[in-house]
């Protein structure tokens, strides 16, 4: 009969439609939630201001001396070579430590180790006024480079691990971004207050603002939530390493690094010795203000992208080479105008570069990430402190003019290990093409 029919089948798929119901909403509370950060979620504003502030204190006090070293001559009766090394030595302990407290962050914690290196190096800039000699000032920033090698070697790791992986490039770009702010403004603000109360005033200022700025970051980031503690592998690492080092591209992208900071290194550990020196006499305030050409660069390092998908990379490369090769030898003029456009030059092509290299190792490296990274960052400042130290041998020997003599057989080197990168991939490609 119809109607029973129709009871009979009411009641049989009820029942199954229910169970069906109740093993879907089962499922989906088995499904894993991923709790990571998000722009607009919890604890996002948080993370990405905490780790501005955390870029602007180390690269701050990484380059606090920089603008002031005609100054801390001055003061010690020492050469723009001796005085070099209150930067190199920050500069190259930071290369010497990063690979090492890299590991160590496997096994502490990204956080905690952020946060003791940024205790330590904002102590130690507190100290640094205090300099009786250039020996202690030297040894002093030599001990705050090493301290701030833990941030680089644990930013970009907790990001990767708190971040969801839609938002990692933005969240980096901030943390980047604090990088570049806190070099500009560390040189900008050191020269104006040096003009008017000298050199140990102007870093100490850095110093505080660098408490300020560390003392926020460990109010503000979030606690991890993805951190898993590792064992300290000695020979783990150990083969890591072997393994990135003996790539050849790998190798390529490190030295090209260098040199492209040793160029830069060079060019801007020396510029306020030539500005400070006849025909320009710029007084130390102006001098600092030269720095603001480093936001030249921040929008150079983001076109980078760009380039890469029009030239290539060898081809981004290359023109990164030839714009701070212009740059080198507009500078030769003893005109401000075209030394300002000569800087301008300089600083976006060394960023375009240090921008498709760096991102070059991370697109080459398949695994041990991290520590590919951290071997560019070991090649990269020590650039800074071979062209800090070599470019003040250089001034002090034969002007502004050896200072660019030694820039240009830098981006030579550049250019030649490209064209080698080239020769290479052509190679290998011949050889593909052999075996099918």
């Amino acid at each position: 009969m119809p109607s029973a029919s129709t009871g009979a089948s009411t009641r049989v798929v009820a029942p199954s439609a229910a169970r069906s119901t109740e093993v879907t909403a089962d499922v989906t509370e088995m499904l894993p939630v991923d709790t990571r950060l998000t722009p607009g979620g919890p604890g996002y504003r948080r993370m990405s201001f905490a780790l501005f502030l955390a870029g602007v204190a180390t690269f701050a006090l990484l380059y606090s001396t920089q603008a002031l070293l005609p100054l801390i001559s001055g003061d010690f009766g020492v050469t723009a070579s001796t005085a070099s090394w209150t930067v190199s030595a920050a500069t190259g302990a930071l290369a010497l430590f990063v690979l090492p407290l890299s590991a160590l962050s496997e096994r502490f914690g990204r956080r905690t180790l952020m946060t003791a290196s940024l205790a330590v190096a904002v102590t130690v800039g507190l100290l640094v006024p205090f300099a009786p000699s250039v020996g202690w000032l030297i040894a002093l920033r030599a001990v705050q480079g090493a301290a701030l090698a833990g941030l680089p070697a644990s930013a970009t790791a907790y990001l990767a691990e708190e971040v969801r992986p839609k938002a990692l490039i933005t969240a980096i770009g901030l943390f980047v971004a604090g990088n570049s702010v806190g070099g500009m403004s560390g040189r900008v603000i050191t020269g104006w207050v040096a003009q008017e109360w000298g050199w140990r005033v102007a870093v100490a200022v850095i110093g505080v603002i660098a408490v300020g700025c560390a003392v926020a970051f460990r109010l503000l980031l979030p606690a991890p939530r993805h951190f898993k503690a590792g064992s300290l592998r000695p020979a783990a690492l150990v083969r890591t390493v072997h393994d990135h080092l003996a790539n050849p591209l790998l190798r390529r992208l490190y030295a090209i690094g260098a040199l492209f900071m040793t160029v830069f290194g060079a060019v801007y550990t020396v510029i306020g010795y030539r500005l400070t020196d006849a025909p320009f006499s710029l007084p130390q305030g102006l001098i600092g203000s030269i720095f603001l050409v480093y936001l030249v660069g921040t929008v150079s390092a983001s076109t980078a992208g760009k380039l890469v998908d029009r030239l290539g990379r060898r081809g981004a490369l290359y023109l990164a080479g030839a714009t701070t090769t212009a740059g080198l030898l507009v500078s030769l003029a003893d005109s401000i105008p075209l030394v300002l456009l000569g800087l301008v030059l300089i600083t976006a092509g060394f960023f375009a570069g240090h921008a498709v290299a760096s991102s070059s190792v991370s697109h080459t490296a398949k695994e041990g990430r991290a520590q590919a990274s951290a071997l560019y960052q070991s090649a990269y400042y020590l650039g800074s402190s071979a062209g800090g130290t070599l470019g003040a041998v250089a001034y002090h020997s034969g002007g502004w003019a050896g200072t660019v003599a030694l820039g240009l057989l830098a981006v030579v080197g550049v250019v030649g290990i490209t064209v080698l990168g080239s020769h290479a991939a052509r190679t290998q490609r011949r050889l593909v093409a052999v075996r099918h």
